[in-house]
Formats: C-alpha cells, structure tokens, sequence
C-alpha cells in the first residue's frame, strides 16, 4: 500500500461545512448542519435511514442545490461551484447504489474517469486498480454484468482514478460480501493520511474501526460529534438502530 498513489496530490483538505440547509420544496432535510474534517483524516457520518446523510454528500458534491450555508474544501469556497469544478477541486463521490456505467467495461469505466480529470496520460489508472487487482480479469467486462462486490470496488477505484483530495463514500458495505468488505477496509485503511475520507455507514463496527471522529445525523441536524475515544459507542449504536 505504500508504494500506491506516489503521484496523488501533495496533501490531502479539510472540509469545512457551516449552517447548511437543504429543502425539497417546502420540506427541510437538512438544518444547520456544522462540522469541520482535518486534513487526512477519517470521519463517519452516522444517524438511521431518513436523517439525512446521503442528501448531505450530495449536497457537498453539488449533485443537489443547498438552501443556506457555506462548503470551504481547504481553502476554497465551493459553495456555488458547479459538480465537476468540485470535483477537478478534489472532491470524489462513490454514490449510494454505485452508479457505474453499466454498459461500459470495467477499463472504459476507469479510463473515462481519468481522461475528466485530464489524467489519462499518467498512472492514475493503474495505481487505482492496484488496490483492487481483481479488476484486472474483469476488464473488458461490461460494469453491468458484475456483482455487487465487483461493481462496488469498480466505483470505488474510479473515483481513485481522478487522483481526489477528498472522498465520500455513501455505504461502501452495502449488500457486499465480508471478503470484499475486508478489502474495502483495508484500502480506506490506506489511504487515510493521503485522502481525506468521509464515510457514510450503518455497519458500525465497520465505521469505528476506521474513523477517526464522528458526525452523528438525526432529523437533519447534528445531534453528536467526537472522537472515536470520546463518544460513547452504545450512544452510536442507538443513533443508527432502525
């Protein structure tokens, strides 16, 4: 893992998120939602199903409008930036679901990542796929005809491959099976330091185990937030208990 995106940018960002509101329509998701990510650091966002959470990363990735509020990604404000000056900012997503291109192959899926990110001509390909060497037999398959497992770590190394500063992952467990859950720890393991992670989970073993501090949603506020050492797990537990 070490020797894995030698070509990544120089440090990984903050994140800085204050007063954010988000409505649909006359409905209000989110409320005042405030918390800061160090620089390199991993953070779980927690709550149950309706709190907020994946409406939250969408917000910062620009894929839905806020109501009030400010995004600062390091030391850029990308508040009124549109989705893809986010992300030549450094801001990756893997989504809720994937999301891949199901009828492109596995390298087309990685490649048209890169070439976005005017990548194509370096590494960044390769060094994605190093972490997920499996993808290599699946190639030239087409990304809907893989598992669950499979496509998850596909969407996985393709946010890789445009080489972010920051990266949400919205239930990078979901519905996966525990081998390839075990590799998607042990590359968000890896990264931590490098990248700057911000991890949606309702398998909290999962999240404790990698997060440095917590976000806890309920309602579309935040209702905790902490260390791992200093919030209570049992506390954790009951805010994402269905």
């Amino acid at each position: 893992m070490s020797d894995v995106f030698h070509s990544l940018p120089p440090a990984p960002v903050g994140l800085t998120v204050t007063d954010l509101d988000q409505h649909y329509g006359s409905a209000q998701v989110l409320r005042n939602v405030d918390f800061c990510i160090e620089p390199g650091s991993c953070v779980g966002l927690l709550g149950r199903n309706g709190a907020g959470k994946t409406t939250l990363l969408r917000c910062l990735a620009g894929l839905i409008p806020i109501s009030r509020g400010r995004i600062i990604l390091g030391e850029t404000d990308i508040t009124d930036l549109s989705p893809d000056r986010r992300a030549r900012a450094g801001l990756a997503i893997v989504p809720q679901g994937r999301e891949i291109f199901a009828d492109l192959t596995v390298g087309e899926n990685l490649r048209v990542a890169a070439r976005a990110h005017d990548l194509d001509r370096t590494n960044a390909v390769d060094e994605a796929v190093a972490l997920f060497p499996a993808l290599r037999g699946l190639w030239n398959r087409p990304g809907g005809n893989l598992s669950g497992g499979q496509q998850q770590q596909l969407a996985i190394a393709r946010a890789l491959s445009t080489r972010p500063r920051l990266i949400l992952l919205d239930e990078p467990t979901e519905g996966i099976q525990p081998s390839i859950v075990s590799a998607i720890e042990a590359v968000i393991e890896g990264l931590k330091g490098r990248i700057t992670v911000l991890l949606v989970e309702q398998y909290l073993e999962f999240a404790v185990r990698l997060s440095d501090s917590f976000v806890v949603l309920s309602r579309g506020g935040v209702v905790e937030r902490g260390t791992r050492e200093s919030l209570d797990h049992a506390a954790l537990a009951r805010h994402i208990a269905v």
